[in-house]
C-alpha cells in the first residue's frame, strides 16, 4: 500500500455554495480523465457527489492515490470511485444495486479504458461485510439518505478499511466523535453542504 500524506492541516474553505451542474451529468475533476462526463440517470435517490464537494475531498487526501485500494460501495454514478481510479488508484471496485446502473457503469468503464476499475453488482453493506479486513485504503459511503443504512454501513467500511486508511461519508446528519470511537474511526475533516454533511475519517 502507497503512503498515505493527505494535505496539510489547514480547514478546507467549507462547499457551502455548491452550485448543481445541468441535470444529465457530472464530469471527473482530476487526474488522467480530467472533465470527463459522466451521465446522471433519472433515478429515485440518486444524489451524484457534487463537483465541489469532491474537488475538496481530493483536496483533503492530497490528490494522488498511486497504489491505493478503493471501494465505492454505493456507486451510482460512478463519480467518487472513478475520481479515485482518474487520480492513480491501482483498484477501485464499484458496488452498485441497480441493473440498469450497473450496465451504465460497465459501458463507462469501457470507454474510458479504466483497467483498475471493477463493476460488481450487489448490496454495498454484503460486499463490504466480505470485503477481507483491513485491506482497504479508502472506502466511499454514499448510501440513499432515507434507506437508514449508515450504522450497518459505517460498521462494514470500519472493518475493511486498513489501519490508517480512510472512510468518506455523506449523510444528512453529522457524525461526532462518541458515534466513531467505536468504530475505530476519528474525524478527520468535515463540512456541511447544502443538506449533505461530508466526512473523511481515518482508521485507527
Amino acid at each position: 500500500m502507497a503512503s498515505k500524506k493527505p494535505a496539510g492541516k489547514t480547514a478546507a474553505k467549507p462547499a457551502t455554495r455548491t452550485l448543481a451542474r445541468p441535470a444529465g451529468e457530472v464530469r471527473i475533476i482530476g487526474g488522467q480523465w480530467k472533465r470527463s462526463k459522466l451521465p446522471v440517470a433519472d433515478k429515485p435517490g440518486l444524489r451524484p457527489t457534487p463537483d465541489r464537494v469532491r474537488e475538496t475531498l481530493f483536496n483533503w487526501l492530497g490528490q494522488d492515490l498511486t497504489g491505493w485500494r478503493c471501494v465505492d460501495a454505493f456507486a451510482g454514478t460512478g463519480a467518487l470511485g472513478l475520481e479515485a481510479a482518474s487520480r492513480g488508484a491501482k483498484e477501485v471496485t464499484l458496488i452498485e444495486q441497480d441493473a440498469a446502473l450497473v450496465i451504465q457503469l460497465r459501458q463507462i468503464k469501457e470507454q474510458l479504458g479504466a483497467q483498475a476499475v471493477q463493476v460488481q453488482r450487489g448490496d454495498g453493506i454484503g460486499a463490504l461485510k466480505q470485503w477481507p479486513a483491513g485491506t482497504a485504503d479508502l472506502v466511499f459511503l454514499d448510501p440513499p439518505f432515507d434507506a437508514q443504512l449508515f450504522d450497518a454501513a459505517m460498521q462494514a467500511a470500519a472493518r475493511a478499511t486498513a489501519p490508517g486508511g480512510y472512510v468518506y461519508l455523506e449523510a444528512p446528519s453529522a457524525w461526532n466523535e462518541e458515534q466513531l470511537a467505536p468504530l475505530g474511526l476519528t474525524l478527520y475533516r468535515h463540512l456541511k453542504a447544502g443538506a449533505v454533511h461530508a466526512h473523511l475519517m481515518q482508521r485507527n
